[in-house]
């Protein structure tokens, strides 16, 4: 008797934890889409296209309470062998507080002045969107990366190219785009020296690397479109 009643309690509170579960999946709202090479967002509402097909492993939110806002993040990631080839971070703020003034936007990071970059501003369907591309080199244990480790997903600690991205739209969001790519995977021989890729003394393959990787990056920046769904 006192097993049957065990197993009928059991059975009670699983049926009540799937209706939760339920309940909690149909709260929570799909704001972010990918199709093929494109993302759609619905808050704030835009799309733009990738240069390569990725995959989104992992997302979450953190409040910011000094800010009036909250900070969505998505991880994408391209892999080949087992390894990441190109990385995605997508971070979308929402203002939280109405009565706060608009959010501001802050100016993109320049890691080393001696690497060549190139950074500027581009009108695009009514956005003003700050860019900056510029060499890096990942590293596997940096905090910022933790959730694509802990998937199981090997970074190897390599060069890499990154492109950035960055808009405010109307006071109330901002988003922010780090797209990067092994500077091994543009099928040419490269140097894996740092000062390889130094404004002073890049050439050859290098060169045409940081080209592509530029060329495809503007075309992402110019591919960016605000559509009400």
């Amino acid at each position: 008797m006192i097993n049957e009643m065990k197993r009928i309690i059991i059975s009670f509170l699983i049926i009540i934890i799937l209706i939760l579960a339920s309940a909690i999946t149909h709260a929570v709202p799909k704001d972010i889409e990918i199709k093929g090479k494109q993302l759609f967002s619905q808050k704030p509402p835009f799309t733009f296209t990738f240069p390569s097909e990725l995959s989104m492993i992992h997302s979450f939110s953190h409040e910011n309470p000094d800010e009036n806002s909250l900070t969505r993040v998505f991880f994408l990631i391209k892999t080949r062998e087992k390894q990441v080839e190109e990385m995605m971070i997508l971070q979308i703020a929402d203002k939280t507080n109405p009565r706060a003034g608009p959010m501001t936007v802050p100016p993109l990071k320049l890691y080393n002045e001696k690497r060549l970059y190139s950074k500027g501003e581009v009108k695009q369907d009514r956005l003003e969107v700050d860019y900056l591309i510029q060499s890096i080199r990942w590293d596997p244990n940096a905090s910022s990366l933790k959730p694509i480790v802990k998937k199981g997903i090997v970074i190897p600690s390599r060069w890499a190219l990154q492109g950035q991205f960055l808009f405010g739209y109307q006071g109330n969001h901002a988003v922010l785009v780090s797209y990067s790519r092994d500077v091994h995977s543009f099928g040419l021989k490269v140097s894996d020296g740092g000062k390889s890729w130094e404004k002073e003394s890049i050439s050859g393959n290098e060169k045409g690397a940081y080209e592509n990787f530029q060329k495809a990056f503007m075309e992402m920046i110019h591919s960016i479109n605000i559509k009400k769904y």
